[in-house]
């Protein structure tokens, strides 16, 4: 029997060849962005998504064009955070039409047309082997939908990850050197430790890293404007580095409170004017800062 191991090339199945048209077709379909942005972390439940639909909401309110793609085909959350969830797919000049809020934020996610309690699922060629197909079919499925999709001219495509060291490592892949990466953390010791294992995956994957995002760095109290202590001080507490033998630290870009405002607008979906509605604290200096270092790298 013939392992994996034993397979020459592409073993005479053309993949190859199939996985170049694909990443043509991306690259021909991501023309008009200027700026592609990653949001990763290797820990699950740090608010990523949340820190993406912030930034997203600091970039519209600065002028420009963004876009959120929702890479996390089984726990899509984009789309009901955005208010898009059965937003009507319909045909635009070049392919899919980019949903889009009152506010011009465009959001693509599967949450957009699965049902809550709906999950992806990926046929395989024999019994027993759903771990081997799995991350392979799933690439190609956001391949296909991202190539789908009329972009248009953008000026940030933020492309909201899904959770997990060796996931960032994949996507440093996926979009290619012209990628850029920002890590999301919490002050947990605990969460610092697996979000550092994805800041050595994606230097060893060479890819772009402009910084980090800490998250539920307290507690917003509305009522006075204060935040309020939320985790425990850590006496190990240090800024996040890139590199083992050689550490570098990484730039905070921004510092976020919880903010009970902003769960609530997690499950009902953001207003348009969020930022302008109530005020949320390190939301708009955080986008700020990714601009800057955007332009800087």
């Amino acid at each position: 029997m013939k392992r994996y191991q034993d397979i020459v090339g592409d073993g005479g199945s053309g993949v190859i060849a199939q996985v170049t048209a694909q990443q043509q077709a991306i690259e021909a379909a991501l023309a008009g962005v200027k700026c592609r942005v990653a949001i990763a972390s290797g820990k699950g439940g740090v608010g990523k998504s949340t820190a993406t639909m912030m930034l997203a909401q600091g970039l519209v309110a600065t002028g420009r064009s963004v876009a959120i793609l929702d890479a996390d085909l089984n726990g899509p959350c984009q789309a009901q955070m955005a208010g898009l969830e059965g937003a009507p797919w319909v045909p635009g000049r070049d392919g899919l039409a980019l949903p889009c809020r009152p506010d011009g934020l465009g959001v693509v996610s599967f949450g957009s047309f699965l049902e809550r309690a709906a999950t992806t699922s990926y046929a395989t060629v024999a019994t027993g082997d759903d771990h081997v197909w799995r991350a392979t079919r799933e690439f190609a499925t956001l391949g296909q939908l991202v190539a789908a999709v009329d972009w248009g001219k953008l000026d940030v495509l933020l492309v909201d990850l899904p959770p997990g060291a060796d996931r960032a490592a994949q996507f440093a892949s996926f979009l290619g050197p012209a990628a850029a990466f920002v890590v999301v953390t919490i002050p947990s010791d605990l969460a610092r430790g697996v979000v550092s294992r994805s800041i050595t995956a994606l230097r060893d994957a060479n890819a772009r890293l402009l910084g980090y995002l800490e998250n539920m760095v307290g507690y917003h109290n509305r009522a006075t404007g204060e935040i309020l202590p939320l985790f425990p001080p850590s006496e190990r507490s240090q800024d996040l580095q890139a590199g083992v033998s050689a550490p570098v630290p990484l730039p905070c870009l921004g510092q976020l409170p919880f903010d009970p405002e902003v769960a609530r607008w997690c499950d009902q979906g953001w207003p348009a004017d969020a930022l302008e509605q109530v005020r949320i604290p390190g939301a708009r200096e955080a986008a700020d800062r990714l601009v800057e270092s955007l332009e800087a790298s």
